[in-house]
């Protein structure tokens, strides 16, 4: 299944409020918050704030009416198109500030645990087929060895876990980063879900990326599609955790003041990427963090617990990345290794690729290549590290002689005195040092 961006199916809109499969005492108070905390007071108002159709939001006003907790203002409001007006009741106030201090939690209506399961599986992961080009495209800032894209494209377009390893410096950060802008599709990301009467937040604006708003074209035959709004249009997400990853922040996060919990961030990364970079820098050993992950990427779903100590199962959809510069058989055992689906070693460019490498800096930085300097780095100094190249060094060897350039007034050049005085910056001799 082959998916062009754009392609998910859109969760539809509720039309009425048995679609809604929430408890209806839970709807009816979350719009008595919102009402009170915003101030809002037409129907139009309220639909946006809680982010549902305006005639199942007018369902739900039309129920609060006749339990005496909101009442007409019997006053039509011209700005806003002659819509009729409503309030709070003194009930209602009452009863909005005793589901107050049950939840601070108002606005968007939360969508239920079992109707966001099936959006997952309609923007699923592993639905996509990555190919040839959209990898290359992604890369295009990179030089790749072609057998290295012929490991990575399977194994993104599988959807299953990855684990990069080698040495330091060669991108494996960067070819994480490329994996994601290859997705070019868009997915939907709940604001809230609600599993048994509790709300768990997820769209997060620090991971998740908003996709600019569809606005109709009058001239055209084509509208836009509607969706369900309690969802946000969304980049497919990615999550980047490095060595201030620990095994709590894969739990669901509790407010006690709000009494609203936040997603763990394996379930803000569903539909995406998460990539856990630097793995062995973190506090809590590889083992340890593998062997949590080990039900998710087994059976494609995980199990959070709520403050009372009941536990449930939300999906697991999510390409896992371990990036490390550690041999796996250092780190992992050979069970917690046949649970990551894809190996991949990214090691360091060979002659050739460094050069391509380094002429692509120097030409996107403006500094003119030499022959003699060239020559003078390849048979001088990298001998004495055993010729061994990494893609990191060419940007810091230009960068470093560009600063000295600026120090000393000059224009951008190459020279073998350049080349030795950012040399000496990227590594640091061994010597004992005279306390």
């Amino acid at each position: 299944m082959n998916m062009q961006p754009n392609s998910v199916m859109a969760p539809p809109p509720p039309r009425n409020l048995d679609e809604m499969r929430l408890p209806i005492i839970m709807m009816r108070d979350i719009l008595l918050k919102t009402i009170f905390r915003k101030n809002v007071s037409e129907v139009t108002e309220m639909a946006k704030a809680v982010c549902l159709p305006r005639q199942v939001t007018q369902e739900l006003i039309d129920m609060a009416r006749e339990q005496r907790l909101v009442e007409a203002t019997g006053t039509l409001n011209a700005n806003s198109g002659g819509e009729m007006g409503y309030q709070l009741t003194d009930a209602g106030k009452a009863r909005a500030l005793d589901a107050l201090a049950q939840s601070e939690y108002y606005g968007a209506m939360p969508v239920p645990l079992e109707v966001y399961r099936e959006q997952v599986q309609r923007q699923s992961i592993r639905n996509i087929q990555i190919t040839r080009t959209q990898l290359t495209d992604a890369m295009g800032h990179l030089v790749l060895p072609d057998s290295l894209l012929d490991h990575l494209g399977p194994a993104v377009s599988a959807g299953r876990s990855i684990l990069m390893y080698g040495p330091p410096g060669n991108g494996k950060s960067s070819i994480s980063n490329g994996i994601r802008d290859a997705m070019g599709d868009k997915v939907y990301v709940p604001r809230a879900i609600e599993y048994s009467g509790q709300v768990i937040t997820v769209y997060d604006p620090i991971v998740h990326s908003a996709a600019e708003e569809e606005h109709d074209d009058p001239n055209s035959l084509r509208r836009r599609r509607t969706f369900d709004t309690r969802y946000v249009r969304c980049d497919r997400p990615t999550v980047i955790t490095g060595g201030e990853l620990t095994l709590g922040m894969l739990d669901l996060v509790y407010n006690p003041t709000a009494r609203t919990y936040q997603a763990p961030l394996q379930l803000k990364s569903t539909g995406g990427i998460f990539i856990v970079d630097d793995l062995g820098r973190q506090s809590e050993p590889p083992q340890a963090l593998i062997n949590r992950w080990i039900v998710p990427l087994e059976e494609g779903k995980d199990i959070l617990a709520l403050q009372s100590g009941e536990k449930f199962e939300v999906p697991f959809d999510t390409l896992v990345i371990f990036s490390t510069n550690f041999h796996p058989n250092e780190i992992f055992d050979q069970a917690a290794l046949r649970r990551i689906f894809f190996k991949i070693k990214i090691d360091g460019p060979n002659q050739e690729n460094f050069l391509k490498i380094f002429a692509m800096v120097a030409r996107k930085k403006g500094l003119e290549l030499d022959e003699k300097s060239l020559v003078h780095l390849l048979k001088v100094k990298y001998p004495t590290i055993d010729n061994i190249y990494a893609n990191y060094q060419p940007v810091f060897l230009i960068d470093q002689m560009i600063s000295v350039c600026d120090f000393e007034g000059i224009p951008y050049k190459m020279s073998p005195d350049l080349i030795d005085r950012a040399w000496a910056n990227m590594f640091v001799k061994d010597e004992v040092i005279v306390k």
